[in-house]
């Protein structure tokens, strides 16, 4: 069989089961298993691959059709302007979420500190941290987890981009942090419980629920993170936070039950027009 064979039937395969992005998650896996760039094989079509390598690109496609995302399969996620490795300890970093690295720099270059004190709440694969370390050298950066193990993939990624240091601290929200900060970022578990059980299977069933699920309604986390945030910034420092798409009122309604610690309140859209950031500056 052609690879141009081989992606087709692939692709009807992952298209029968359900799969959105069946042609594309199709190139990526082939290029995944045959360590080249899609454009390689694209360029080249009527190249054929081995039985021995046919049957595990088989076994990829089956994978993918029972809903095991590709960012797993292959251990690496593109974020920023760098690749994650990614795991199934870590949630796998969206666009989305780049709109708050985005907003957060804004900020960053609004008011001019010079090395600015950043904690990055709940990090995960380290994205949101990891970006800003990337943009703003000199930057004193904290990243918090809850999980060991996204705390050792978090750091692998910081080692093989070898940004400035780190400091990565294990523990529940500002359980584990010291002293104040300039800007507070957090992409906080914010789905409920009812809307958790109707996630798609490739989240719900692959994805750490820890960083997905906030509690029953899904508010649970902004709640604490605006009420001590405000214990840790500096004068004028900011809390930007990412929220899904139907909170941002809840979210706002929670920032100006506090209006005694915050001022300038305002709230981000991403690409899509969704509202996704929300951030308040400490008085």
């Amino acid at each position: 069989m052609t690879i141009r064979q081989i992606i087709f039937e692939a692709t009807q395969k992952l298209e029968k089961a359900g799969i959105p992005s069946a042609r594309l998650d199709a190139e990526v896996l082939l290029a995944f298993l045959l360590r080249c760039e899609r454009l390689a094989f694209i360029k080249n079509p009527d190249d054929k691959i081995s039985e021995k390598q046919l049957a595990a690109f088989d076994r990829l496609i089956e994978r993918r059709t029972g809903g095991e995302p590709v960012a797993y399969m292959t251990g690496r996620k593109a974020f920023w302007s760098f690749a994650l490795e990614v795991n199934p300890a870590v949630l796998i970093p969206r666009p989305d979420t780049e709109v708050i690295v985005e907003e957060a720099l804004a900020v960053l270059r609004q008011e001019s500190w010079r090395r600015p004190r950043i904690l990055d709440i709940g990090t995960g694969s380290g994205a949101i941290a990891l970006a800003l370390a990337c943009e703003v050298p000199g930057a004193s950066i904290t990243a918090t987890d809850i999980s060991e193990a996204a705390l050792q993939t978090a750091q692998k990624n910081a080692a093989a981009l070898n940004v400035e240091p780190i400091v990565f601290l294990k523990g529940d929200l500002f359980e584990p942090v010291e002293g104040r900060f300039d800007l507070i970022v957090s992409n906080p578990p914010y789905i409920g419980a009812d809307e958790y059980q109707s996630l798609p299977p490739g989240v719900k069933n692959f994805e750490p629920e820890e960083a997905l699920r906030a509690g029953q309604t899904g508010l649970e986390f902004y709640e604490k993170l605006i009420y001590q945030a405000h214990g840790y910034l500096t004068e004028n420092g900011w809390l930007l936070l990412e929220i899904g798409a139907r909170q941002k009122q809840e979210v706002r309604a929670i920032y100006e039950a506090h209006q005694d610690f915050y001022e300038r309140i305002d709230v981000r859209e991403d690409y899509a027009g969704l509202p996704r950031v929300i951030k308040g500056r400490r008085r």
